[in-house]
């Protein structure tokens, strides 16, 4: 595994782009609250921001098969850098409406499509001993969730709190961090030569591949019940959290206890390798699975925050090896040609 060469710039250009995601994660619903308190209106902000993975995920996953997928990345941080600076001026100004955050969120989202379908299909060309893929995708997702979960969301509520453009800007030049340090790595990242097909063409081959593949098929469909069941559980957790709901939490204790998820899928990432090692892919991911439920279960037997909390943690640790373990596998048997399209598939079936 090349370090810290190629590798070690992946993952500091990973950190800034994860910094500005995690910032925004907390500056755009501030930025949303100064122009509207309608419920109905601040929660489409952040569902418009999902649709491109719907809408936009296999053209995303063609396209980084065609084309250079290091100068993906790098242009479309250039672009929601100057997504973000029009949007700081704006702030700036007290000239921010309603739409203007509809269409910031939407080009935001198709940016991130884009960025994180060519980012995972990048690595296997960064990192070229495939024995090492699991803990390259451990290292990486690590430096993701802090910068993601735990240090972007704390910056961008800091410095939005003192002035919302400033917190806008943070993003930007996270982002504009990230651009520059993608441009240093060295070598080809173009899967193949130019194709010739049409993206539709493309996208065909990708779904095909992957709906034949019975490994990556079983894989996809698993996890996608547990997402499903995941999404289900979560979208109705904090009335059971948050009081007068029985665990009588306060917004702050609230999101200390989403926390713990954060804090046990980044100690977890360090389990990996040895897990793996040990028990094999197979049994880490039964094992992996298998702790999944300890996210709905705890809930169903106490309300005390510190047992749900110690719950949490424990399921984070040992189910993102689920994660790390399915995304090297990818990056190990799929041809580096459809890696791209393969990839999107999957997390379309996985979180659609």
């Amino acid at each position: 595994m090349r370090t810290p060469g190629n590798f070690g710039r992946l993952v500091a250009a990973s950190a800034g782009s994860n910094l500005a995601d995690g910032a925004l994660q907390t500056v755009m619903p501030l930025v949303a609250l100064s122009v509207t308190r309608d419920p109905g209106a601040f929660a489409a902000v952040t569902l418009v921001g999902r649709l491109p993975w719907l809408f936009v995920a296999l053209p995303a996953g063609a396209l980084a098969d065609r084309l250079d997928r290091r100068s993906t990345m790098v242009r479309v941080n250039l672009a929601r850098v100057a997504i973000l600076a029009a949007l700081t001026a704006v702030v700036a100004a007290d000239r921010q409406e309603l739409w203007m955050l509809y269409v910031t969120a939407f080009a935001l989202g198709v940016g991130e499509t884009l960025f994180d379908t060519a980012a995972q299909s990048i690595l296997p060309t960064v990192v070229t001993d495939h024995g090492r893929l699991e803990r390259a995708n451990s290292r990486l997702y690590a430096v993701e969730l802090t910068a993601n979960q735990f240090v972007g969301p704390a910056v961008g509520g800091l410095v939005g709190g003192l002035a919302l453009a400033a917190g806008v800007g943070a993003s930007t030049v996270a982002y504009l961090f990230g651009a520059v340090v993608l441009v240093t790595l060295t070598g080809n990242f173009r899967a193949a030569a130019p194709a010739v097909s049409s993206i539709r063409r493309d996208i065909v081959d990708g779904v095909r591949y992957l709906a034949g593949h019975r490994l990556l098929r079983a894989l996809a469909c698993c996890v996608g019940i547990s997402n499903l069941a995941s999404t289900a559980t979560f979208a109705v957790f904090p009335l059971y959290a948050v009081r007068p709901g029985p665990m009588g939490l306060d917004g702050a204790g609230f999101g200390l206890l989403l926390a713990s998820v954060a804090a046990g899928s980044v100690a977890g990432s360090f389990l990996v390798e040895p897990m793996t090692r040990r028990l094999g892919p197979r049994g880490a991911l039964i094992l992996a699975m298998g702790a999944s439920p300890g996210f709905f279960v705890a809930p169903a037997l106490t309300a005390e925050p510190l047992w749900v909390a110690a719950s949490f943690i424990v399921a984070a640790a040992v189910s993102v090896s689920w994660n790390i373990i399915t995304v090297s596998l990818r990056q190990r048997i799929v041809p580096n040609h459809l890696l791209g399209r393969v990839n999107a598939g999957y997390r379309l079936l996985a979180w659609g």
